[in-house]
């Protein structure tokens, strides 16, 4: 599935399934509650914290998926072609860190 197919089913599902959008506020209030839950498999599944019973069936994969839900809702009701803004974003980084990254002795 590309990024416009993506934008088009969730609009599609929104639409018949979803009623509507929730406003713009609603769903950044919901996306950063789906990083929270993100950040919380990684902090215990990768990082120090130790993972309790009830996270240990947690699917990093689901939750990434659902952060990218948001992300494309987002982009729909503002009107984003995230296709486009990838590009864009793409080249940008390309043009600004063509060499930075290459550079920056604390990655070596």
């Amino acid at each position: 599935m590309t990024i416009q197919q993506a934008q088009i089913t969730v609009d599609e599902w929104i639409k018949t399934v979803g009623v509507r959008y929730f406003s713009e506020l609603t769903n950044m209030a919901q996306l950063t509650e789906e990083v929270g839950e993100v950040a919380r498999i990684i902090a215990r599944r990768y990082g120090e914290q130790s993972e309790k019973e009830s996270d240990k069936g947690k699917d990093l994969g689901d939750e990434l998926a659902d952060v990218l839900w948001v992300v494309i809702c987002l982009a729909n009701q503002t009107g984003v072609d995230l296709t486009d803004a990838f590009e864009k974003n793409l080249a940008k980084k390309n043009s600004r860190d063509a060499t930075r990254h290459l550079e920056n002795k604390k990655l070596k």
